[in-house]
């Protein structure tokens, strides 16, 4: 399929000039390297699964966060910003998921020693990935930190809206890069803790207290424009 020159004009048109995105691709690695609950929360499904479902997990996160960008982009960043109500009450929604999956997560069994498949593997990947999709979409901080970071790359004069989601996705991209790098990086150690006596009962506490101490922090955090 054939992109016209037309389109690809108009892509263009709404990127900054090479100056600003140079500044903005520079600012997104850093910020997207930087850990914060959604890393993890891909570390902690990487360690005590595997890659796969790390790598899942990333998926979900990517598309949880495009959907706050274009969140932003539209206005519900504005609501966040004059309306605590909303606000407080998608945070505690997000924070309620993230305390039952680890509550999960401690509650669930680990495979005995004469099962030919691991339980890991047996996991529903579209479970991962509808999870990674929660956890990021029912952040508020994520869409008011777009909010915050994104118009300083905007062109007034052109559309505002296609420019936001533009870079939001190009945001997203990055991030998606970077986490994926922690969750290689978190399944090549997995394997140590597989050898380890007990490993599989470590990885499950692991697991399951840092998506309740997520889900804590998150309730507790006040209203600030940071990257998840």
């Amino acid at each position: 399929m054939r992109v016209s020159s037309r389109t690809v004009n108009f892509v263009l048109e709404l990127l900054p000039s090479w100056t600003f995105l140079s500044a903005f691709l520079i600012a997104s690695f850093v910020l997207a390297v930087t850990p914060g609950p959604g890393v993890l929360y891909i570390l902690a499904r990487s360690l005590s699964q595997g890659r796969a479902s790390g790598l899942m997990s990333v998926a979900g996160v990517a598309l949880g966060n495009f959907g706050n960008s274009v969140a932003a982009s539209f206005g519900l960043a504005a609501l966040f910003a004059v309306s605590s109500l909303a606000f407080t009450a998608i945070k505690y929604a997000g924070a309620a998921y993230l305390i039952y999956l680890g509550v999960q997560a401690l509650r669930s069994r680990s495979a005995s020693s004469d099962q030919r498949v691991p339980e890991v593997e047996r996991l529903n990947r579209g479970r991962i990935f509808r999870d990674g999709f929660i956890v990021a979409l029912l952040n508020p901080k994520t869409t008011i930190f777009f909010a915050a970071f994104l118009p300083q790359f905007i062109d007034p004069k052109a559309s505002v809206a296609a420019q936001s989601v533009m870079l939001g996705a190009i945001f997203v991209a990055i991030a998606a890069l970077t986490d994926s790098l922690y969750a290689h990086a978190a399944s090549r150690i997995a394997p140590l803790f597989a050898r380890a006596k007990n490993a599989s009962a470590v990885g499950r506490y692991f697991s399951g207290f840092t998506y309740i101490a997520m889900g804590v922090l998150a309730a507790f955090s006040s209203q600030k424009t940071n990257r998840t």
